[in-house]
């Protein structure tokens, strides 16, 4: 059963079978992986923010120290490290990442969403995906870093690899990622070295000004931070946007309330968070012997919350298998929770008001544009489509 997980077919709809283990075995652990997964809501919670027993340490077995390259390589100077070192690092990437440097995209962000439209639709027909939804973070991101337009080509390729290189950690392809790896770090070390000599206004530039206790971040720390810019900022803001409109026109009544009452927006994208979780899963660590649920998991096992199953529990969430826009309260955890809750989550919610704040004001009516079974993306952890074709007028 837990294997199903992780085929695309079970991956279209996860949710059946996260409420069978649920309520079957909700601490189970699988001896061909080498790993525990945990699917009920406070244990998912636990699990995620109790990193004196739960360690963000990239998740293999036996896990060796980590080179430098490594390090940049997995993003480890962030969302893969426990404090100290975590405390420090977050703290020096808050000063260049503030909440009102993110409140301040917004005309930007509604601008980009715009363009897109304009260049999407013809004969009333546009791919929700390839046209808005993934386009518009990449240009944000890009924009951010510094990056010109002619390269942010490169980080979609770059991107899916890099979130289809979990699968390695149950016995998957991973594809080109150590390849697209390489390659993105050979791109930003030479942004980084540009910078240095030649700051500007840009994201790049003020980790590289960043200190703290007169403490800079080291090149790794920033390469592993573009990274993790890079890959959260573009995969799970577009998923959001896509699973908003996805759910939204499976659930035509809610839709109609949203359009009657806009400034419900805001609560009706905690309920897609919730709902249709973009990032399904996170990995952990033991760092000593726990009992979780009836089970007894030794110290250094690879655990997997899976935050997908948490946002649809029962004894959390009432008719938690119900879209309900007006859902109070919503304590749902698709951005984490506890110290490695997500940086982004600001900059994520924005953009997805954006866009499909845009969406609705440009257009009276949207439609699928058929029934076609759709394609999930690459990689397990993500939950999202890779093309949802839409009529609109």
């Amino acid at each position: 059963m837990l294997k199903s997980l992780f085929s695309p077919e079970v991956r279209r709809n996860p949710y059946p079978v996260y409420t069978h283990l649920r309520t079957s075995q909700s601490v189970l652990y699988a001896e061909e992986l080498q790993l525990w997964s945990v699917f009920r809501y406070e244990e998912v919670r636990m699990v995620l923010s109790d990193y004196t027993r739960f360690s963000s340490q990239y998740g293999q077995p036996n896990p060796v120290p980590q080179t430098p390259s490594d390090q940049a390589r997995t993003g480890s100077s962030l969302i893969t490290t426990d404090p100290p070192r975590h405390t420090r690092l977050r703290s020096l990437v808050n000063r260049a990442f503030t909440p009102r440097q993110v409140t301040a995209l917004e005309p930007r962000i509604k601008a980009i969403a715009n363009e897109l439209i304009d260049g999407a639709v013809m004969n009333g027909r546009l791919d929700l995906v390839k046209e808005v939804s993934y386009p518009l973070p990449v240009i944000v991101i890009a924009e951010m870093l510094g990056i010109p337009a002619e390269d942010r080509s490169k980080f979609k390729h770059w991107s899916d690899d890099v979130v289809a290189s979990a699968d390695q950690m149950i016995g998957g392809d991973g594809g080109d990622s150590q390849r697209s790896h390489q390659e993105m770090n050979a791109y930003f070390r030479e942004v980084i070295a540009d910078r240095r000599e030649h700051p500007k206004d840009d994201l790049v530039s003020a980790l590289i000004q960043a200190e703290e206790d007169h403490q800079q971040l080291t090149e790794e720390d920033i390469l592993a931070l573009c990274w993790l810019l890079l890959v959260a900022g573009n995969e799970t803001t577009t998923n959001l946007i896509t699973n908003a409109v996805r759910t939204f026109l499976e659930y035509p009544e809610e839709f109609e309330k949203l359009r009657a009452n806009p400034d419900l927006m805001a609560s009706a994208i905690e309920e897609v968070l919730r709902y249709r979780s973009p990032i399904q899963a996170m990995f952990r660590m033991t760092k000593e012997d726990v009992n979780l649920g009836e089970q007894r998991i030794p110290k250094g096992e690879r655990v997997i919350a899976w935050i997908g199953s948490a946002n649809r529990d029962e004894e959390k969430f009432l008719h938690a298998d119900k879209f309900n826009i007006m859902r109070h309260p919503n304590q749902h955890i698709a951005f984490g929770h506890g110290i490695h809750f997500c940086l982004g989550a600001p900059l994520a919610r924005l953009e997805a008001k954006t866009a499909l704040e845009a969406l609705l004001q440009r257009f009276s009516e949207i439609k699928r544009v058929d029934d076609a079974a759709l394609e999930p993306t690459r990689g397990f952890i993500v939950h999202g489509v890779t093309s949802l074709p839409l009529a609109v007028k």
